[in-house]
This record gives C-alpha cells, sequence and structure tokens, in this order.
C-alpha cells in the first residue's frame, strides 16, 4: 500500500531542502516523476536535488526533452511537455536502468510508460511562494526512502 506525505514549502529554498533530503537517500535506477502546474516548483526542486549530487548547472529541459548531467550519479532530467505523450522514440526504459537518477518533468503526460517503482511528487500553487507538495512512493525501495527522510 502506498502512502502520500504531504509537505508545505513556503519557499524555494525550502523545496530545495526538501530536494536535498530526498537525494541523500538516493539510489542507481531511481525514477523521480514530477507533476504540477508551471511555476509550481518542478524545476526548483530538481536544481536542488541535482545541486545536492554536485552538480550546479540545470536547465529547463523544455527545448531538449533530455538533459544529461554527471554528479554522484548520472542525472537524467526529462521534460515531456512537448512530446504530447509520444515517447516511443526517447527509449525511456534505457534511461531508467543506466544506474543513474532520472527526474521527469510533467511525467502524469507519459504515465503508461513510468516504471511501477517510482516516487511521484506533484505540486501545487497555493499562495505566491507556498506549495503543497505531495510525495507518493511506489515500492519498498521509495517507501524506505520516504519513511528515512519525511
Amino acid at each position: 500500500m502506498d502512502n502520500t506525505y504531504k509537505v508545505t514549502t513556503n519557499s524555494d529554498a525550502e523545496t530545495i531542502e526538501l530536494a536535498e533530503n530526498l537525494e541523500s537517500e538516493k539510489f542507481p535506477n531511481m525514477v523521480i516523476c514530477l507533476n504540477g502546474d508551471l511555476g509550481s516548483g518542478k524545476t526548483v526542486f530538481t536544481k536542488g536535488f541535482a545541486g545536492a549530487m554536485g552538480i550546479d548547472e540545470i536547465t529547463s529541459p523544455t527545448f531538449n526533452i533530455i538533459k544529461e548531467y554527471v554528479g554522484e550519479l548520472p542525472l537524467y532530467h526529462m521534460d515531456v511537455y512537448r512530446t504530447n505523450g509520444e515517447v516511443d522514440s526517447l527509449g525511456l526504459d534505457e534511461y531508467f536502468n543506466k544506474n543513474g537518477v532520472t527526474i521527469i518533468e510533467w511525467a502524469e503526460m507519459i504515465e503508461d510508460y513510468l516504471p511501477k517503482e517510482r516516487l511521484d511528487i506533484s505540486f501545487t500553487i497555493v499562495g505566491e511562494n507556498k506549495r503543497v507538495i505531495k510525495i507518493t512512493p511506489h515500492g519498498e525501495k521509495y517507501q524506505s526512502m520516504c519513511e528515512a527522510v519525511l
């Protein structure tokens, strides 16, 4: 059974801190799926996670779909918004099994392609800087990770 954890952040710094806490429990082939409206904190979260992995330069992959970074583990940052769910040609399974961390923005658009075991994180804007972040682990490793840091 999956539990959903709810975290409220009041600034980008708090969103980044949440990402850093989750990063401290990272493992190879980890998949994090981010959902939420434009400006809700998906890229802020990704930058925080990447920063904790020793990766400084994160840009939104909007025009690239997939960007690869090298840190403590490889980081595959995907933005599937412009794919309209057409991702057959991207070889997603390959990325999910390359011993890195995959972070997917707008993941709900490709739900059928996502691995069963993953971490779903949804961002809701509730004020100028306030966000409600719901974290749903799917699978034992992700459940343990959430228990460790949330």
